[in-house]
């Protein structure tokens, strides 16, 4: 803990992040004019309470005192009165309090939809460079942090400043001498707030990103708690989260502690004040010292004093929920800077304008398009300098030209990668981890953009393509699969949502996934969660398999698709397969050379350059790097 003891640079709170949120907060205006002035009237009815209490003693409780046979009728219409004004407070609190939990959960509705909207227009490498876990956190812990902020902070300290500034006039109405008295016992005690908070909101800034480096730790350990155990790195896994936990926890005592001891040394402070008021309210009372209210002067009466002591206690309480909110805004701003942080990042560029179409031909042999699916699918390419429109069919032909890539900056990955794959080829990529077969796919779909060459589609520049378009004309199916809560059927469907259920098992059977959905619980409409769990990794890759073949796309990316099946398996798969590639174009990215062998273009990477291509009896006839993988005189890493 010592070690976190260090003088730090204190950390001013995000006003751009308040005024972002207060953008959200107005849009029910309706329901806000609603709470402040439910606010006002809470209030009023306090002050007017207290104020009240210096008439019920002075014209009804002190006569009474004298009286022989008192007579109570005045007295307790006086009491119906002041439950009457403080029903009417009670009534205007619950209102509020109840609209601005409205507000509250509709306010981070909108920047949760907003939040999750921006995401989907994130480009790959931000989710590539933060943990899952610090994301999510932004959604769970931030946004419960604002929740508490709108819906008790801001409306109490709303209520505290309104209720400061009327018991401040209803105290100068009483007394200015014991007004300016507390005046200047509230200042020292406001050096005293400023000091603690200050610290406070530091740490409350620093405690919302170590909860959000801790959450994407926990996350990635979830996800990979086979691999912790299969190389027995618990202890391991342990010691880092221990450490960053520590960190969290220190973090976080230190900002609460500052939090915890506000309230008490507010409170110990608002009843020395007290005690010292009714001293020299008494004192002034019994000397009969002149008192000089905004109405005059008159000599101070004991229920005058009662009043007052009532008021400073309304005067103090507002100051202490200001003192103590403040903890909770620092926290709250801490985690809406977060927020609107993820909301500032910038969109994936796109200045693409070729579109992809539904088209057919005309009797002359005239691309035109169609409003319905016909199965032939074209470019619309519009051309700014004529106003015209022309079609190019959607026929997979790929090349690349001269292509050189780096993830970061001065660290290609990439060299000098040039290559043509014709409409209907098979391209295969050969080569160990790292080698960039990967990042190849990557840029035809334009995950990452290219640092220097050309990549073009059917001769078009990828980079005029919209990259909506240019994805739904590639199929994907990945090493790594990804199931969603939800049905096999609706799984399979995520390739093409408007498929039919015939379409969907048609696509099932053509990966040969058929058989084994058809012995589910459930066939088609078993239910999968925890992204298909209950699956074997083999089933799992089948339904990504099918997925992909229900959206016919005209060219397929199989990234170690069949990695993860095993060999029976992946003869049945492999058959379903070349069904599913003819007449497509492909690419190939396979540890398993058995699976590349009838390839049209096998190409072998090394260090993200193409070393070798060719055909698998050419370069076998070659004696290179291919024949040694083959042959098992060089195995990939």
């Amino acid at each position: 803990m010592s070690a976190k003891r260090e003088k730090v640079k204190r950390v001013p709170l995000d006003k751009s992040a308040m005024k972002r949120l207060m953008q959200y907060i107005l849009r029910y205006k309706g329901r806000v004019v609603l709470v402040l002035i439910c606010i006002i009237l809470s209030s009023a009815a306090s002050v007017a309470s207290s104020l009240f209490i210096e008439t019920l003693i002075d014209d009804y409780i002190s006569p009474l005192l004298l009286d022989a046979n008192p007579v109570f009728t005045g007295l307790l219409k006086a009491l119906a009165m002041m439950a009457c004004i403080y029903m009417c407070g009670v009534a205007a609190s619950l209102i509020y309090t109840r609209t601005m939990a409205v507000i509250a959960q509709g306010t981070l509705k909108d920047i949760r939809d907003d939040m999750f909207k921006h995401m989907q227009t994130l480009p790959i490498k931000y989710f590539d460079t933060h943990t899952h876990g610090d994301v999510m956190s932004r959604y769970t812990n931030d946004t419960d942090s604002l929740r508490q902020m709108i819906a008790q902070s801001m409306p109490q300290m709303f209520d505290s400043l309104v209720t400061i500034v009327m018991v401040f006039l209803a105290m100068l109405l009483t007394s200015i001498p014991l007004t300016l008295f507390v005046i200047v016992f509230i200042f020292l005690m406001t050096r005293v707030t400023e000091q603690i908070a200050g610290k406070s909101s530091h740490y409350f800034i620093r405690q919302q990103r170590s909860l959000g480096d801790v959450n994407g730790y926990i996350e990635e350990m979830i996800n990979g708690q086979k691999v912790v155990k299969v190389f027995c790195h618990e202890e391991a896994a342990k010691e880092v989260f221990d450490r960053k936990n520590e960190e969290l926890r220190d973090c976080s005592a230190t900002a609460n502690g500052f939090s915890n001891i506000l309230m008490p040394i507010m409170g110990n402070m608002g009843y020395l004040m007290y005690v010292l008021i009714a001293i020299v309210g008494g004192a002034l009372a019994i000397w009969q010292v002149g008192n000089l209210t905004l109405t005059g002067v008159d000599v101070l009466t004991l229920g005058a004093i009662g009043s007052f002591l009532q008021l400073s206690r309304s005067f103090m309480r507002p100051i202490s929920q200001v003192s103590q909110q403040l903890n909770s805004v620092a926290m709250a701003l801490a985690g809406a800077g977060r927020i609107f942080e993820l909301m500032d990042e910038p969109s994936e560029s796109d200045d693409g304008y070729v579109t992809l179409v539904n088209a057919k031909r005309t009797r002359d042999g005239q691309l035109i398009e169609s409003s319905h699916r016909t199965g032939l699918w074209a470019w619309r390419h519009p051309h700014q300098a004529d106003g015209t429109v022309t079609y190019t069919e959607l026929k997979g032909q790929i090349n690349m030209y001269n292509v050189d890539f780096a993830y970061e900056e001065g660290k290609d990955v990439l060299h000098d990668i040039t290559l043509y794959a014709e409409p209907g080829q098979k391209i295969a990529f050969v080569g160990a981890t790292g080698a960039g077969k990967t990042t190849i796919t990557n840029l035809i779909n334009r995950f990452y953009d290219i640092a220097d060459g050309k990549i073009r589609y059917d001769n078009i520049n990828i980079n005029k393509i919209k990259k909506a378009d240019l994805r739904r004309s590639l199929g994907i199916v990945l090493q790594d699969v990804n199931l969603f809560t939800g049905t096999v059927m609706e799984n399979i469907r995520y390739g093409k949502l408007d498929a039919t259920d015939e379409e969907c098992i048609a696509a099932a059977k053509l990966a040969n996934a058929d058989d084994f959905i058809s012995r589910l619980p459930d066939g088609y409409n078993t239910m999968l969660s925890g992204d298909g769990s209950g699956l074997s990794q083999g089933q799992r890759q089948l339904i990504s398999i099918a997925r992909a073949a229900v959206a016919d796309p005209p060219v397929m990316i199989l990234d170690e698709a069949t990695s993860s099946i095993d060999t029976r398996t992946e003869s049945i798969v492999q058959r379903g397969m070349d069904s599913l590639m003819q007449g497509r174009t492909v690419f190939v990215i396979a540890h398993r050379l058995s699976t590349i062998k009838n390839s049209d273009v096998i190409m072998v990477l090394d260090h993200g350059r193409i070393i070798e291509r060719g055909s698998h009896e050419s370069l076998l006839a070659e004696k290179g790097k291919y024949y040694q993988l083959y042959t098992g005189a060089f195995e990939l890493e």
